[in-house]
C-alpha cells in the first residue's frame, strides 16, 4: 500500500492489514532494519501525545528516517482548520498551505487532531484530518483524529495475536468506562474494529446513552461478520466479561449529549461502577483473560491498580507494539 494515506484500518484490505502485522512481528523479532534512509516524516499535533510522538519519532529513528514534530501554537503558526473562513483571527496558517508546504519537505505527513466543536454530525465529518490528506500531496498518517485512532489499532490487534494466538471465535469485551469527562470515541471504535478484523466475537458494554456513532457499529459488524466473528451490545458489563479472553475498558462520551458538558456530566454521574474490578477480571476465560488499554489510564477510575499491575495486564505490551506497529506502517506508506 505504498503511498497511500491510512486514516482508518478498514480503509485498507483485509490482506493489506494482515500483512502489516506479518511485518511488525518480524520486526519485532529483529528480522527487518533500515529502509527509511533520508525519508522525513512530518508530524502535526494539534493535540497533546506521549505514546504516539516518542514511538513515531523513535521509528524514523530505528529505520534511518528523521521525524520533524511541529506543535502548532507553540512553536509553530497557529493552524486554521476551517476551509471557508476569513482569517482575521488568532491563527495565522491555513491547513491548504501547511499541507501543501510539508509535503514539499516531508515524503509523509502524520497528523493528530481531537474533536473541537460542540456538534456531533459536524465532527464526525472528521474535516480536519480528511482535508490534510486532501491537499497533501503525500501519505497522510491519522495520529488521532475525531471518529479514529488506527495506529492504536494496529498496535491492539497485534497485541491481541500475540498473547491469543488464534484469534478467532474468541471474545473481545469492549467496556465503557466511568471518567471525570467525556472523552471521544475514537480509540473504542478503533479498538472494536481491530478485534473485528481478528474476527472476534466483540461485545460492546455500555450504559445505555453511551452508543458508539451507528456508522461506527455498523462497520463494526460488517468487518467482524466478513471475518467469523460477530458483534453483539449490551447495558450489563458483568455479563459481557464472563468468559472474556479480552476486556478493554475505556472511556467515552455519550454522543446524544456531544457538547453539553452538563447534560452528559448528569447522565454518567451514577455510574463509577463502570470500571474493570480485580474481581470481574476472575470472571474471564479461565480466569486468564487479558486487560488492555491504550493508555493513558485513570488508575482505580477505569482500571483498578491490580489490574493494571496483574499477571493478566498487557498495556505495557500493547504500548511497546505501537512502536513496532508504526515501524511497519511507516515501511510500508514511505518506501
Amino acid at each position: 500500500m505504498s503511498g497511500r494515506d491510512f486514516l482508518a484500518m478498514e480503509d485498507w484490505p483485509v490482506d493489506a492489514i494482515d500483512g502489516l502485522l506479518e511485518l511488525a512481528a518480524r520486526i519485532k523479532r529483529g528480522e527487518v532494519t533500515g529502509g527509511l534512509e533520508r525519508k522525513v516524516l512530518a508530524m502535526v499535533f494539534l493535540d497533546p501525545s506521549l505514546r504516539t510522538r516518542s514511538s513515531m519519532e523513535t521509528a524514523m529513528f530505528l529505520h534511518g528516517g528523521h521525524a520533524l514534530a511541529l506543535e502548532p501554537g507553540k512553536g509553530s503558526w497557529a493552524i486554521e482548520t476551517e476551509l471557508d473562513t476569513v482569517m482575521d483571527g488568532a491563527t495565522v496558517e491555513h491547513i491548504i498551505e501547511a499541507a501543501r508546504v510539508l509535503s514539499r519537505y516531508a515524503n509523509a505527513l502524520a497528523v493528530r487532531s481531537f474533536p473541537k466543536g460542540s456538534d456531533w454530525a459536524t465532527e464526525r465529518e472528521d474535516a480536519t484530518i480528511r482535508n490534510f490528506a486532501r491537499f497533501a500531496t503525500v501519505p497522510v498518517i491519522n495520529l488521532e483524529s475525531s471518529r479514529r485512532h488506527p495506529c492504536q489499532g494496529l498496535a491492539d490487534a497485534l497485541t491481541i495475536r500475540e498473547h491469543l494466538g488464534d484469534t478467532v471465535g474468541r471474545k473481545f469485551v469492549l467496556s465503557c468506562a466511568w471518567h471525570p469527562k467525556p472523552l471521544p470515541t475514537a480509540v473504542p471504535a478503533a479498538a472494536a474494529i481491530a478485534a473485528a478484523h481478528l474476527g472476534m466475537e466483540v461485545v460492546i458494554a455500555r450504559p445505555v446513552g453511551y452508543d458508539l456513532d451507528p456508522d461506527d457499529t455498523a462497520a463494526i459488524e460488517k468487518l467482524a461478520t466478513s471475518r467469523g466473528g460477530s458483534l453483539s451490545i449490551t447495558d450489563d458489563i458483568d455479563a459481557a466479561i464472563e468468559g472474556a479472553h479480552v476486556v478493554y475498558p475505556k472511556s467515552w462520551g455519550s454522543l446524544l449529549h456531544f457538547g453539553n458538558a452538563e447534560s452528559e456530566r448528569s447522565l454518567r454521574a451514577d455510574k463509577r461502577d463502570w470500571r474493570l474490578t480485580a474481581d470481574r477480571m476472575k470472571a474471564t476465560a479461565g480466569d486468564k483473560g487479558i486487560a488492555m488499554h491504550c493508555l493513558p489510564v485513570r488508575r482505580n477510575v477505569e482500571i483498578d491498580a491490580e489490574v493494571l499491575d496483574g499477571p493478566q495486564s498487557a498495556v505495557i505490551d500493547q504500548a511497546e507494539n505501537r512502536l513496532h506497529a508504526q515501524r511497519a506502517l511507516l515501511l510500508e506508506v514511505m518506501r
